[in-house]
């Protein structure tokens, strides 16, 4: 079976991946033993050709100790790739039977191509470790939601506003990411906190420059829903003019071999997903029901003109809300980058998925965004194995968010007002 480099779906033609040194185009062939034993090995010492269609170049490789083979291309077009069999370990097979494959070259850098050894006639996994890997998954999955829903849910608590800029929100701390990883050369873990960072000092420039005017001028929150809308438009085409149309990778952790943790199995850079995403998550909520912070927050979202008539600087928390949730919204993006790379419509896809969680968890509640997170998470990953097409399978949890809302429209956790 054939995989890209960036982690995306099988194919026979590879996506765009540039390399960190422009103007050279190479092709690189990855082998790697897929067995359950063997647990993604690197292959050595496994020749693969590498042929122009036109019949004007041919060159063949041999895989190193990692398993890789590095082959210069001298101009882009249509290539072949083909392993030769008969150098593979004694008792080995591909996955699939294919030992040739077709690239198109559209753009210079380096392509990526990975062969994988198995069991030809192997059916692939039952359904009871397709349940188990889709429930990771939609755990890691609903890990990255969580952190964009619990910084739209403080927003949205504090200010009343729905904000529709949010998805940009996530891609703007993707975007940081890959400016200080690949323009900076950072490492991705300093360039993600980096990230953060700048995503909370936007955060702050934005509610000084546009949402405390507007409220300044007791503007209503269904023209700043209409000014969010307008926003979001800008900074996703904004986004799209710096870094492109076409995905980019960071310059680490493309590809990553499997760890086995008893039923579970996930790569290191999964782990850590889920590891850093719930921390962060039991942190923000500890500050917030702990710290004075916290209860100046309860205050101002339960009653901004009663915690202003006791004293307290409402305009002074608006802005730290906005500071933490823009925030945890970049680190939201920070773990989908990691996760699928970055691209410039990548926050604006998952916004409606944000939009589930929360409404689904009940609006303005903290514990109700996570709760709606983890279940919108875990249906997304887990429907395609009950039969659901992957290019639907967020349809499945917008019909469970519309049959909660239906039986109970304040959402699974969320309080029952009375409006008007």
């Amino acid at each position: 079976m054939l995989f890209l480099a960036t982690g995306a779906a099988s194919g026979s033609a590879l996506s765009t991946l540039p390399s960190e040194s422009e103007g050279q185009n190479t092709i690189t062939v990855r082998v790697v033993d897929s067995r359950d034993e063997a647990d993604n090995d690197p292959v050595a010492d496994v020749d693969v050709e590498v042929a122009k269609d036109d019949g004007s170049f041919e060159e063949t490789g041999t895989t190193d100790a990692d398993g890789q083979a590095v082959v210069e291309i001298p101009a882009n077009g249509k290539y072949t790739v083909e392993l030769d069999e008969d150098t593979l370990p004694s008792g080995a097979e591909l996955e699939d039977g294919r030992s040739t494959l077709e690239v198109q070259i559209l753009t210079s850098g380096n392509r990526a191509v990975q062969f994988n050894i198995g069991d030809e006639a192997k059916s692939g996994p039952g359904l009871g470790k397709q349940l188990v890997n889709g429930l990771t998954s939609g755990v890691k999955f609903g890990a990255i939601i969580g952190l964009a829903a619990l910084g739209l849910s403080l927003i949205f608590g504090t200010t009343g506003l729905t904000n529709f800029a949010h998805g940009e929100l996530i891609t703007l701390g993707a975007v940081f990411t890959l400016f200080l990883n690949r323009g900076l050369g950072l490492p991705v873990v300093v360039a993600g906190f980096g990230a953060v960072l700048l995503a909370g000092l936007f955060g702050w420039g934005q509610d000084r420059a546009l949402w405390r005017p507007l409220r300044n001028r007791g503007t209503g929150l269904v023209a700043m829903m209409i000014v969010s809308i307008g926003f979001a438009i800008l900074l996703r085409y904004l986004f799209q003019y710096v870094i492109g149309g076409r995905t980019q990778p960071l310059t680490q952790y493309v590809t990553q071999s499997r760890i086995s943790l008893g039923p579970v199995s996930m790569t290191p850079k999964e782990i850590f997903i889920v590891i850093v995403s719930f921390t962060v998550i039991a942190l923000t909520c500890l500050v917030l029901m702990k710290t004075r912070l916290g209860k100046a927050t309860r205050a101002v979202s339960d009653n901004p003109a009663l915690a202003a008539s006791s004293g307290m600087r409402v305009d002074g928390v608006v802005t730290t809300v906005w500071i933490l949730g823009t925030g945890l919204t970049g680190l939201a993006g920070v773990m989908l980058a990691l996760d699928q790379q970055v691209m410039f419509r990548m926050g604006f896809n998952l916004l409606l998925l944000v939009f589930a969680a929360v409404c689904l968890g009940g609006l303005g509640t903290i514990w109700g965004a996570l709760l709606g997170s983890l279940i919108i998470g875990i249906l997304v990953e887990v429907s395609p194995v009950l039969g659901m097409p992957a290019e639907l399978k967020p349809v499945g949890a917008l019909i469970a968010l519309i049959l909660i809302l239906l039986l109970r429209p304040q959402g699974i956790l969320g309080r029952t007002e009375r409006i008007g």
